[in-house]
């Protein structure tokens, strides 16, 4: 199979020298599969580690969460299910090689991330403005590394989103050729399934 016919073209994300086209492109979707897993692993270790805690203090835990925003959190919830929504619609428009849509739902894709940091900047800035930061707690604390490192994933996340726009300017992906939007829809969608844990074990334990 040539590479014009490959949904993985040489030199669309990395140069592979000695592999086709088509194995390269599946064992770097492969290696995406990994590092995911590894992501879960780090991100399961936190999520244990929070119901440990809530389980041997959690008086601590439940007055943290009520000095939470769980409205925004939920914003926040909407609008990154959406965004999955939308990317998953661009891997699709890839894959049938609509260049048009793809552009379109990798703009709203981005634009929906930056609603989360929006929001999220919203409630960060009130925290710190009434003094509550982290170290001040065990909640906060845990709350503050967790968000904080979900967001890091949100940005990295933005940026590859960019990457892929702006390299579908010139029609670099259609159906022959979609490896570098599917890869980054993958690592989108567990940026958003992240956040679908992270929301009711942070913002709803007072309701438990």
């Amino acid at each position: 199979m040539s590479a014009e016919n490959s949904k993985w073209a040489p030199g669309t994300f990395f140069n592979f020298h000695s592999e086709g086209p088509v194995e390269a492109y599946e064992n770097f979707k492969l290696g995406m599969w990994m590092f995911l897993a590894t992501e879960l692993l780090l991100f399961g270790g936190l999520f244990a580690s929070l119901f440990i805690f809530k389980y041997k203090w959690p008086d601590v835990f439940i007055t943290g969460s009520a000095r939470l925003d769980w409205q925004l959190g939920a914003l926040n919830t909407c609008v990154l299910l959406l965004s999955s929504y939308t990317m998953a619609l661009g891997v699709d428009a890839a894959q049938r090689g609509l260049q048009k849509r793809l552009k379109w739902m990798l703009s709203a894709t981005f634009l929906m991330g930056c609603a989360f940091l929006v929001v999220k900047w919203f409630e960060w800035s009130h925290k710190f403005h009434e003094s509550l930061l982290p170290g001040r707690d065990l909640f906060l604390s845990v709350y503050f590394m967790t968000t904080g490192l979900h967001l890091a994933h949100v940005l990295i996340g933005m940026f590859f989103i960019a990457l892929l726009f702006f390299r579908s300017l010139d029609g670099r992906y259609n159906e022959n050729n979609f490896g570098g939007v599917e890869v980054g829809g993958l690592y989108w969608h567990l940026v958003d399934i992240i956040w679908i844990f992270l929301f009711p074990l942070l913002y709803l334990l007072k309701y438990h």
